[in-house]
């Protein structure tokens, strides 16, 4: 009780030193304050909401319980990350800035305030930003916009969320899991937005309060804008100059992991028109870029050429890099122009239905059942349900049926070195005979 009401006067000293909303300007060298600044128990660690709060105000421990990325930084020191240190040369994964950049906050050391701890992990200001800027104006109650003014990053938004999450769970110039990090042993890093985000569990309640204030957010779309931005990002990867090849050795992260990994006895090949390849070829990872394909096709985009562009990507692999990297540009500004359209768009119950059976298409009729493919696939329709469910597009029994479909997917993609594609296609095929008419 002691340390909780010493976190609230220093919430109300920094409140007592608070500009006028306006005066303080978002800033790249502002200042981490540490989770401790956001869990006193009248700001975000009390056991429940105050009266008229309009939110849940358990946010801290939502994090610190439930959300791995709490345990980010306690990781690097168990054995298995003791083992990939070692594999890469690392004196210690959790001092190594290749480790850090992922797994902490790890803000340059003049950034860190007095109560900042690197071993709180992935903490508020690795995804809020930066709370120097922000908390004043927070703590005043001003609205929303003035605390994204004041430098507080808009998770809110669909777009920038993407951009945040991915920006680890995919990479960026900046930070990256490299093929030579997964040989030591470093897990790939499979992501959809939405789903995500369910999982991480969300330490916000979208109720009318929430609504009011930033809008009702709706499953589908947070999707389909995740999908355009992870494609978008895939290719920056692709782009750049540090991943082109190097005589024969290729950064072999961009390629999709099961064209290559998986046992001998597994006939796990089969002709697939959206990559083109023969049998034997790696190709690059492209379960992001089909089901961005399904969700142009949807809207009726001329941008819906992107599996063209992907099939001409993946045919000059090992052939000409200039091709792939033009092939690359054309499907990063398809993805770039798609980006408004997904926001702006009215997702409704018609494209739920539609997606869904698309979605379905997308491997029976395209032949995409690759694992990674059916990782997506399953993620998306979870998506789609989620929103069917939150905007009343299908009843409680309907929504129940679907769920229960859902989980023998779930089972299905599991674990690809038990995934067996005619096991996926009859899930598959079940989940489609419950979609509502």
């Amino acid at each position: 009780m002691t340390r909780f009401l010493s976190r609230a006067l220093a919430c109300a000293a920094l409140l007592a030193l608070t500009a006028p909303a306006g005066a303080q300007n978002a800033s790249n060298n502002a200042i981490h304050l540490g989770v401790q600044s956001c869990a006193s128990d009248n700001c975000h660690g009390a056991i429940k909401p105050f009266p008229n709060s309009h939110v849940p105000q358990n946010e801290f421990f939502t994090w610190e319980y439930k959300d791995k990325h709490a345990q980010a930084f306690k990781v690097l020191n168990n054995d298995r990350s003791k083992r990939i240190a070692k594999n890469l040369g690392l004196t210690d994964a959790a001092t190594a800035p290749l480790c850090l950049d992922c797994h902490a906050d790890n803000v340059a050391p003049e950034r860190r305030g007095p109560e900042f701890l690197l071993s709180d992990g992935v903490g508020c200001e690795a995804c809020h930003g930066a709370a120097e800027g922000w908390l004043g104006t927070h703590l005043s109650g001003y609205n929303h916009s003035a605390n994204i003014k004041a430098g507080l990053y808009p998770t809110d938004e669909a777009v920038k969320r993407a951009e945040k999450c991915l920006s680890c769970h995919v990479g960026d110039s900046n930070r990256f899991v490299t093929h030579t990090m997964m040989g030591a042993g470093h897990p790939p890093m499979p992501f959809e937005l939405d789903t995500y985000t369910a999982m991480q569990p969300p330490h916000f309640v979208v109720n009318d309060s929430y609504i009011q204030r930033k809008g009702r957010p709706n499953d589908i779309a947070i999707w389909a804008i995740g999908e355009a931005v992870a494609v978008k990002m895939r290719m920056d990867l692709i782009l750049d100059p540090a991943h082109a090849p190097k005589g024969l050795n290729l950064e072999l992260s961009l390629f999709d992991c099961q064209s290559c990994h998986h046992a001998m006895s597994q006939l796990q090949w089969g002709s697939r028109a959206t990559t083109g390849l023969p049998p034997g070829h790696i190709k690059f990872f492209d379960a992001n870029a089909v089901m961005l394909a399904v969700i142009a096709g949807q809207l009726k985009t001329p941008d819906s050429d992107i599996a063209q562009h992907m099939v001409a990507l993946q045919a000059a692999l090992g052939k000409d890099w200039d091709t792939v990297k033009s092939e690359a540009n054309a499907v990063k500004s398809a993805a770039d122009r798609l980006i408004p359209a997904l926001v702006a768009h009215d997702w409704t119950r018609a494209d739920a239905i539609a997606l869904s059976h698309s979605v379905e298409a997308s491997a029976l009729d395209g032949d995409d059942v690759d694992y990674s493919g059916a990782q997506q696939q399953v993620m998306a329709l979870k998506s789609i349900v989620a929103a069917m469910k939150q905007l009343g597009f299908a009843n409680d029994q309907q929504v129940a049926a679907l769920n229960d479909a859902l989980m023998w997917l779930d089972t299905t993609v599991a674990d690809d070195r038990t995934y067996d594609q005619g096991a996926y296609v009859w899930a598959l095929k079940a989940f489609n005979a419950k979609l509502p008419q």
